[in-house]
Parts: C-alpha cells; sequence; structure tokens
C-alpha cells in the first residue's frame, strides 16, 4: 500500500514508520490515524518485521498535537468517537503490539504527538525535543490516553502538573521524570534507536511479546498481572525458542532463536 502521509522502510528487522508531514509538524490529522492503523497492523503480522522504529520527519517535529482544525465541528458524540477510535485504532494497537516499537522523538512531541510516544514501548529523545500536553489551552484535555498513560510514566503528581499547566518540558527533564530512557544529541537520535532494538532483536520474540503482555496486565484494570505472567512463563516451556535458549546456554553458545 502507499501512504500519503508515512514513510516506511526496512533496516534488517527493523521497520522505521516515519511521519512525514513535515510542513505541518507532522500533526496527527484523521487520514495519518488510518494510515498509522495499517501500518502498525502491517509490521505486527509481518514475519520478517522485528521491531519498530516511529519517528517525525525533518528536525522540528516529531509530532506537535493533532490537527485541530478537524475538532473545530464537532459536538460531544462528535468527540467521544474521535477519542475512542484512537484509542483503539492506533494507540492501543501500538501499547498491545506484539512486537517492540521505540519512539525516537526529535523535537516536538505535543498533545496527541506525545500521546502517540507514550503508546510505544520505549522513548528515547533527542537533546532539543520538547513534550507536552497542552489541550487544556483549547478547551480539552488530553484524549489519546494522555491522562492514563503520563500518569503510569512519570506519576500522578508530575501528571497533574504537566496536564493542568499545559506547560512543555525539555527532554533532560522528561529523562529525570521517567518519561523517557534515553536523551541524545539530535544527529545520534536514530542511531540510538536502532543500537537498543537491535539488541531487543537479540531475544526470542515470543518471549518478548509475552513479557510486553505482562508488563501491559500491570496497568489494566480486572486483570491480576501476576497470574498473567505465571500464565505467560509456564507457555514459554512449550516454544522451540525456550528449547534453543536454553541449549545455548548450556552449550555456551549464542541462541538462534526463531520466534517458534
Amino acid at each position: 500500500m502507499e501512504f500519503q502521509n508515512l514513510l516506511i522502510a526496512d533496516n534488517g528487522r527493523i521497520r522505521y514508520i516515519t511521519i512525514n508531514r513535515e510542513s505541518k509538524l507532522n500533526a496527527l490529522n484523521k487520514a495519518t490515524l488510518a494510515e498509522l492503523h495499517t501500518a502498525f497492523s502491517d509490521a505486527f503480522a509481518n514475519p520478517e518485521v522485528g521491531g519498530i522504529i516511529i519517528t517525525g520527519a525533518g528536525p522540528k517535529a516529531f509530532v506537535a498535537g493533532a490537527d485541530i482544525s478537524e475538532f473545530a465541528d464537532l459536538d460531544v458524540e462528535g468527540g467521544t468517537n474521535l477519542s475512542r477510535t484512537g484509542h483503539t485504532e492506533v494507540f492501543d494497537l501500538i501499547a498491545n503490539g506484539s512486537k517492540p516499537v521505540i519512539a525516537a522523538i526529535n523535537g516536538f512531541a505535543l498533545g496527541g504527538g506525545l500521546e502517540l510516544a507514550m503508546a510505544c514501548h520505549i522513548r528515547i529523545a533527542s537533546d532539543n525535543a520538547k513534550m507536552g500536553l497542552p489541550e487544556v489551552t483549547l478547551g480539552l484535555m488530553p484524549g489519546y490516553g494522555g491522562t492514563q498513560r503520563l500518569t503510569q510514566l512519570v506519576g500522578k503528581g508530575k501528571a497533574m502538573e504537566m496536564i493542568l499547566t499545559a506547560d512543555m518540558i525539555t527532554a533532560p527533564d522528561a529523562l529525570q521524570y521517567g518519561l523517557v530512557t534515553h536523551v541524545t544529541p539530535a544527529a545520534e537520535l536514530l542511531a540510538k534507536a536502532e543500537e537498543i532494538l537491535n539488541k531487543i532483536l537479540t531475544r526470542a520474540p515470543q518471549a518478548l511479546a509475552a513479557a510486553i503482555r505482562c508488563i501491559n496486565a500491570a496497568y489494566t484494570d480486572g486483570v491480576n498481572g501476576y497470574e498473567t505472567e505465571i500464565e505467560e512463563f509456564g507457555k514459554c516451556f512449550g516454544t522451540e525458542d525456550f528449547k534453543e535458549g536454553v541449549a545455548a546456554f548450556l552449550e555456551k553458545r549464542k541462541a538462534d532463536f526463531k520466534g517458534k
């Protein structure tokens, strides 16, 4: 499929998804969200893809927010449907994906852009990045998971402050708060993302997927994360990758995982 708002490229087992609306600071309009749903669905289903790096085109922005022009004519029902569709089709799809997703934040990540980054499993940022949830300045509030995921990542107090003041934070602050795990010079951002993801891709794919499910279970209402861990741990013993991992350990060699 040809995308109008995304660039898709593969580097080995890494799938790059780049939001390509640089003149709009890569803002998320409905068309881009629909393409993200397709792109991530394809990447998760493709056996040749081991993990995904998502970033924004150009040096200024990862994603500077949603396309506010599309909000102007919405009523309560329309706003509710907009949020629910975004959650289901994009943000939850990424968060619950079976393959690791790294957000490489290259500049502004505001509103829906920060929410997109927070849906990813790991976030790293360039040293010039700025992050925030400014929705209350528009008479809105975060609607793509921001109130929930920011609280999980930085704690209730800091999430309250960031959302209620609408202030942006710097990349070093985001690192201190636990919102990102690494800060790099802009020129080194994608190399650092690849370094992390390539290390992850040496591990057993089914074990990675199981670990993602278990970590997410810790934040899912009505789910006992400990029971999820017990079940997923047991399932690992039925995989070929487990047998290979143990054999490689005992034979003092590097494991050759097949994702089976």
